[in-house]
């Protein structure tokens, strides 16, 4: 199984360990930024690393010959048809939410507003449309009481990320496909930026009010 990895930061550094530590050939790393850790991660390993020309957008130049499946791990740029294409199995990213719910960039953010008591994690194919793509696996956790954003994402969702994602690479290393369901479109929420939705809903207020 022979992975392109696509992503930054911590994270994306979290991932790029869980995949070798699971024998997975990581043969490139693709980042936006090439000073992010993610990239001295795999310099130090010996793995390639390849910037992105365009930090929102992943072409199929830029994803490694003989890629069996391309994996997102705090990516924010969308991997094109063509780029999915060049890889076997296509690519998986992972999102820290119950999709459909909360598709967008702040999804821990938005299950914290929203008070779900329950929050998740899904694995789910790259497509076109941004966080659209069909479910290959899914898992939930309890939201303790007071928790913010960044404590239910390190203690339980980042967590949940590595485990989902570590169990579909070692079923496509096993099986040589990736089942997934299409998702409900009838639950589908989105989870902008917190600044851009406060921003919005009080635009929508004063001209409520005029």
């Amino acid at each position: 199984m022979k992975i392109t990895l696509a992503g930054s930061r911590h994270f994306g550094v979290e991932t790029f360990q869980m995949l070798r530590a699971h024998a997975i050939d990581v043969v490139r790393v693709v980042v936006a930024d090439g000073d992010d850790r993610l990239a001295a991660a795999a310099r130090a390993a010996g793995v390639e690393v390849v910037v992105q020309a365009n930090p929102k957008l992943i072409i199929p130049a830029e994803i490694a010959p003989g890629t069996d499946l391309i994996v997102t791990a705090h990516s924010h740029a969308r991997v094109s048809g063509e780029a999915l294409q060049a890889a076997r199995l296509g690519g998986v990213g992972y999102h820290p939410s119950l999709l459909p719910r909360h598709r967008g960039i702040a999804a821990v953010e938005w299950t914290i507003r929203e008070g779900d008591p329950v929050a998740g994690g899904t694995i789910y194919q790259l497509s076109d449309r941004l966080d659209a793509g069909a479910i290959v696996a899914q898992d939930w956790v309890f939201v303790k009481k007071g928790e913010t954003a960044r404590a239910l994402w390190e203690r339980a969702l980042a967590p949940l990320g590595l485990r989902l994602l570590a169990q579909v690479i070692d079923q496509a290393k096993i099986t040589g496909a990736l089942p997934a369901r299409p998702q409900d479109e009838q639950f589908a929420t989105s989870a902008p930026r917190l600044d851009a939705a406060v921003a919005h809903a009080a635009t929508r207020r004063a001209a409520s009010a005029s």
